[in-house]
């Protein structure tokens, strides 16, 4: 086996796309200071239970498992850094009022998803904790389009659902767990045979509500027609009302807002709106988030929070291809005025590149289009003759 080969699914970022998936982290961590989120740096490795307490079953079988040589306890590699933004608010920070969190880092997971195919996402994304309004899901949402606009995504279609339809349904329908987990699954599939088979004997308005879920997709009429299919449910007339504020309150951002009732990705995890982000030249999701209200009790906290994260690495995996900026060659030596020079350029941004002795510069891969050059006294950059 060569000892250079990386594992499936794992690869370097050479230069060129390096600097720009740097750059543009950067300009994210930015936009989030403006707006209030202060950033922070969890840890790679956590007990196990801190990572996927509380974040269902599927962040589970995405967590990478060590032994801790230390206490011989089970650790995880983290996979999602959104429970350990609402573990530091729990208990680190410790605020009663409302806070901003934010967070850019590699996460690890066993198996590939999202835009990149990766087991090593670069994960970016914004927490908002103790506030339970349909403002604070608003002010994330606009958080989420104003990040992936300035990553250069334009063209954005927002769709959108609510957890609490579903989990309605099946209160009112007193569905067991083993039912609950297969409606579930047919649902996400969009299979409404199967769906209908499943719930064959269930009460006939909660039958044909379920049923109604597979097609209730489309603009924000889809939600007058979702009022008058779907029993009338304190908590199904208050998610279809969020859902209403969501489409009036992102009409000035120019961007497509749909829904699908029938979405419910993450539902073991989100307590409320949900919802995914769409992009011209992307064949799945650009950035994921929702309302996770729940997730505090596992830290002995309960907190509303609401927030969203995008992979960095997917998102340019759609971009024009990455160069490096162009560098001026600068000769060897350690003559002052040179040596000022060099460094006043620098300084203004410049890309410098000083030769050094007994070495044979390709100017092709040093990446140089033009050089500094003394004339009469005065350094001048040239262009570098082909």
């Amino acid at each position: 086996m060569r000892n250079w080969l990386l594992p499936e699914y794992i690869e370097d970022v050479l230069p060129a796309e390096a600097a720009r998936i740097e750059q543009l982290r950067r300009n994210l961590l930015d936009l989030f200071k403006v707006h209030g989120y202060q950033y922070l740096i969890p840890p790679t490795l956590e007990y196990l239970e801190s990572l996927i307490t509380g974040t269902g079953h599927d962040l589970d079988l995405a967590t990478f498992k060590v032994v801790d040589q230390l206490t011989g306890r089970l650790m995880g590699i983290r996979a999602d850094m959104t429970p350990q933004a609402a573990r530091i608010d729990a208990h680190m920070l410790n605020q009663q009022g409302v806070s901003r969190l934010c967070y850019a880092g590699t996460v690890l997971r066993t198996k590939p998803d999202g835009l990149a195919r990766t087991r090593e996402p670069l994960q970016v994304g914004a927490e908002l904790f103790g506030h339970a309004g349909i403002e604070s899901d608003v002010e994330i949402q606009r958080l989420m389009i104003k990040a992936l606009q300035l990553l250069g995504l334009q063209e954005m279609h927002i769709d959108f659902s609510h957890v609490a339809i579903f989990e309605s349904l099946v209160q009112a329908g007193n569905i067991n767990v083993d039912l609950e987990e297969a409606l579930y699954a047919a649902l996400q599939s969009k299979d409404k045979a199967v769906v209908a088979e499943l719930a064959d004997a269930l009460d006939k308005p909660i039958q044909q509500a379920l049923i109604a879920l597979t097609d209730l997709n489309g603009d924000v009429t889809i939600l007058e027609k979702a009022e008058k299919m779907l029993p009338k449910l304190p908590s199904i007339s208050e998610a279809l009302a969020d859902l209403r504020a969501v489409a009036a309150n992102l009409s000035d951002l120019n961007v497509q807002v749909g829904f699908d009732l029938s979405e419910l990705r993450g539902y073991h995890y989100h307590s409320g709106i949900v919802f995914a982000a769409y992009a011209q030249r992307y064949t799945g999701p650009v950035a994921l988030g929702g309302r996770y209200d729940e997730v505090g009790i596992a830290f002995g906290r309960a907190r509303p929070a609401t927030g969203f994260s995008l992979d960095l690495r997917g998102v340019v995996t759609a971009l024009d291809p990455a160069s490096l900026p162009k560098a001026i060659l600068a000769p060897q030596g350690n003559d002052k005025a040179l040596l000022n020079e060099i460094e006043a350029l620098r300084a203004d941004g410049l890309v410098v590149i000083q030769a050094l002795p007994n070495s044979q510069s390709n100017v092709a891969e040093l990446n140089c289009d033009s050089q500094l050059v003394l004339r009469d006294s005065e350094w001048l950059i040239e262009a570098l003759k082909n």
